[in-house]
């Protein structure tokens, strides 16, 4: 029987629709913590998962990360780096982890692959980044993001220098885009989830401020993606090697598209309420179409 690991942090709405998804399919899924994970060289692969003793699953479907020092997560994403190696598929593999989650990679890496991505800095310190906001800001705004931040939290809009924060409120680095106003009235955007080289869900975010994550208040709105927005979205997914996206596109004034940021560990729940079919369905149907 087939049998398939699930990374979680914690079981919640997206790791109970994922089990729910693997039952319909008699697969037997074991849900782990990367963090009980372990390198263990007496074991004959050299990795001990939960729920597995000495054996491997036919693949890994890496749901969350929890959050820890510098040094638990670079061992959990070992963890990932070692099953690759060995052969099994991993969804998403740690290589698109690190491209996504490190938001200055990703971004460096859209602008190699030729994609449509606001202009963006990433220096260490306050001094580096007063000089880019005393030459740049003339120009527009730019927005400034935690490095390795998520659902919208921590973002502010930088309008000269004096905005920019103190070295310590964001671990020393500074990771700055410029700002594309929107060309709604409203402030929106899209997300394009990205599953096995197709979209397979697409929704607009319209909030009442420029930030749109549904978390923080944003509505999601049906959104039918045209065949150039499709294909932004898979090029950017592929760029940074995810088998599994939430693709995040603005349009500026003159109606271009812009690729914001591409995740890696996307969570679907706000877009599943304007998404007729399963999100968690195709999800699985690729993990078990890459199995060994």
């Amino acid at each position: 029987m087939t049998q398939i690991a699930l990374a979680i942090d914690e079981p919640d709405w997206h790791a109970r629709v994922l089990l729910r998804e693997f039952a319909t399919r008699d697969v037997t899924v074991v849900p782990f913590r990367l963090a009980d994970a372990a390198f263990d060289s007496v074991f004959p692969h050299g990795l001990a998962l939960p729920g597995f003793g000495d054996r491997l699953p036919d693949a890994v479907l890496v749901r969350a990360i929890s959050a820890g020092s510098f040094e638990a997560v670079t061992r959990r994403l070992g963890v990932l780096h070692g099953l690759r190696e060995l052969g099994v598929p991993v969804w998403n593999d740690a290589r698109a982890i690190e491209r996504c989650v490190d938001k200055s990679t990703t971004s460096f890496l859209l602008a190699q692959a030729g994609i449509a991505t606001p202009a963006t800095w990433a220096v260490e310190g306050r001094a580096a980044a007063a000089v880019i906001a005393a030459r740049e800001c003339g120009q527009g705004a730019l927005v400034l993001k935690p490095l390795f931040g998520s659902q919208g939290r921590g973002l502010r809009l930088i309008a000269g220098m004096d905005d920019l924060p103190p070295s310590e409120e964001v671990g020393g680095v500074y990771y700055l885009q410029r700002f594309l106003p929107s060309g709604a009235k409203n402030f929106r955007d899209h997300r394009l989830f990205v599953c096995a080289g197709e979209v397979v869900a697409a929704m607009t975010r319209q909030a009442e401020s420029w930030i749109t994550n549904v978390r923080l208040g944003a509505r999601p709105l049906p959104l039918a993606p045209d065949a150039a927005l499709c294909d932004l979205a898979l090029r950017a997914a592929r760029c940074v090697g995810a088998a599994y996206a939430g693709v995040d596109v603005l349009r500026d004034r003159d109606g271009r598209p812009w690729v914001l940021e591409v995740n890696s560990m996307p969570g679907w729940k706000g877009l599943q309420q304007v998404c007729s079919s399963s999100i968690a369905g195709h999800i699985v149907a690729g993990v078990l179409a890459a199995r060994r």
